[in-house]
């Protein structure tokens, strides 16, 4: 959410999620209870482009959302006859329906997105080493949104840079700590 500052709450992040709240003087519409965040599509790829999309559920797969059971590590998006589609996210069947009224716990859903995005989208994935990855899923005003970002892939070196980056940094901060503890 671009402009947005976010305020961490750990209310709710016993529940599975972290709740984010909007700008002071805005209504609790506005919160978002992050479910499930994919940290390896940050590793492999580097994200271009994001946007915020909806999804079509059926009612046991958003049941199993506001429980987060969901995981988003193998899951891409592929557009086919001018639709998004979410796939392989897994989504765990619904622990208190039977199993005749359960979902398929890896089928693909339709995203929901505007025309013009999903031809964007499908201009872009048409470059060499363009790809849709879904980045995160919350719910906002109590709705499944996804978070899918346009992604290119990382070489082996530049994944080795931001390791070695981030243990720089890492040891930096210990550092600081140290001669502050002293």
């Amino acid at each position: 959410m671009p402009g947005a500052t976010y305020v961490t709450s750990a209310g709710n992040a016993a529940k599975g999620g972290v709740v984010r709240e909007a700008k002071p003087g805005s209504s609790d519409n506005n919160k978002i209870k992050e479910i499930a965040s994919n940290r390896k599509a940050y590793h492999d790829y580097f994200i271009d482009e994001k946007y915020e999309a909806g999804l079509v559920l059926s009612g046991t797969e958003i049941k199993s959302i506001r429980e987060g059971r969901v995981n988003l590590r193998d899951s891409f998006v592929k557009i086919e006859r001018g639709q998004a589609w979410l796939w392989n996210t897994h989504i765990s069947p619904y622990g208190h329906a039977g199993a005749f009224f359960n979902h398929n716990p890896t089928q693909s859903r339709k995203i929901l997105l505007h025309k013009s995005e999903i031809l964007k989208l499908a201009q872009k994935t048409q470059q060499k080493g363009l790809t849709i990855v879904p980045l995160r899923l919350y719910l906002k005003r109590g709705k499944a949104k996804v978070e899918i970002g346009i992604a290119r892939g990382k070489k082996d070196y530049d994944k080795r840079d931001a390791l070695a980056e981030r243990d720089a940094t890492r040891q930096i901060e210990r550092a600081k700590r140290d001669i502050h503890d002293v």
